[in-house]
């Protein structure tokens, strides 16, 4: 099979696209290497899959000088003319598309770049898709579309329709987005809402990086809401074998599907929509503890108030995916932590 698997870059399509890699399968990597966050880590991703920094040029398909099957092309998606090309040379089996402009806090003071790299690109993946068929799309959605929603666990029969960030209405956009193609050109697509993956060669904006990078140097951490959330944190190898789980079952239309009672994650499309985490909630505190203890050292804390944006808990039900394809997210806070602890410690060599 050949993926294209977009955001490769990225934390989570730079593990993606190795596990496929690793089990036999073809891959075009693509990211369009935006400096949200340091782009030396982006490129080390990228040379840790045999990708010379000094060769990667936008528009250029470059090789990987250590993995046959694989390939990487620095690309804006929000450029149609160069992705249908792309689709049109390499005729893909299945789209994973993970590459979007991420960050809740973000989206508030730059609104601008969520609707182009979460909307405009996502419409060109899906024109491409029309285009030039594939047989599966999966793409990257977010527990953010919960919003304000209280319920728990958060499930996907659940109405999504009170967003309170724009990071979140971008994502829930591309889920109405996907929905319309799926119906009007039979493109089975499916979503993947992520709730809060960390691990190795994690993102340096996200709760565990900071945490970890602060406590290093001896600085104080910040505590958002005095450190009264729960999140429900999920590491990387089981967000990993969800999607490829994901991709390998293309999106077939719900038979039992009610017009007069329709479910919001099914349709008489081909067209889904899934939760992806690890359905067991983890006290913020609880998480902090767990980097003290990976490092060996405790940390200071700022404890402040709850931020914009945020929400104060989520928690995953995953039944659907867990009876649709065997998932089952299995590693402890602890072990997950202490990977990611041990990987930052050697990687910045401290």
């Amino acid at each position: 099979m050949k993926y294209l698997v977009t955001g490769t870059a990225g934390f989570i399509g730079f593990h993606v696209a190795k596990e496929l890699l690793e089990r036999g399968d073809e891959v075009v990597g693509l990211d369009v290497i935006n400096d949200y966050y340091d782009i030396n880590l982006k490129y080390a991703r990228l040379a840790h899959m045999g990708i010379q920094r000094d060769l990667v040029k936008k528009g250029k398909l470059v090789q990987s000088n250590s993995i046959p099957d694989y390939r990487f092309i620095q690309q804006d998606l929000a450029v149609k003319e160069t992705l249908l090309d792309l689709f049109a040379q390499e005729k893909f089996d299945v789209v994973i598309h993970l590459a979007a402009q991420a960050g809740v806090r973000y989206s508030l003071s730059n609104p601008e770049v969520y609707i182009e790299s979460n909307i405009v690109a996502f419409l060109n993946i899906l024109e491409a898709c029309r285009f030039h068929p594939v047989k599966h799309l999966v793409y990257a959605s977010s527990s953010s579309v919960y919003g304000s929603n209280e319920k728990m666990p958060f499930s996907t029969s659940d109405s999504v329709d009170h967003p309170i960030s724009l990071y979140a209405a971008s994502k829930k956009s591309n889920e109405l987005m996907a929905h319309t193609y799926s119906h009007l050109f039979n493109i089975p697509t499916t979503g993947l809402r992520f709730f809060t993956v960390y691990g190795p060669w994690g993102r340096p904006d996200m709760a565990l990086f900071l945490f970890t990078e602060a406590i290093v140097k001896g600085e104080p951490i910040q505590v958002f809401n005095y450190g009264k959330m729960k999140r429900d944190f999920t590491y990387i190898d089981d967000i990993v074998t969800g999607v490829i789980k994901v991709a390998d079952r293309p999106a077939s239309p719900n038979v039992d599907f009610d017009g007069q009672n329709p479910d919001p994650g099914s349709s008489v499309a081909p067209y889904k929509v899934y939760n992806i985490g690890n359905s067991t909630p983890v006290l913020l505190m609880d998480y902090i503890h767990a980097v003290e203890k990976g490092l060996g050292k405790k940390a200071e804390m700022n404890l402040l108030p709850m931020q914009p944006g945020d929400v104060l808990s989520s928690h995953a039900e995953v039944s659907d995916l867990v009876r649709d394809t065997g998932y089952k997210p299995n590693t402890p806070i602890d072990q997950g932590v202490k990977s990611f602890t041990d990987w930052y410690l050697d990687y910045y060599k401290k």
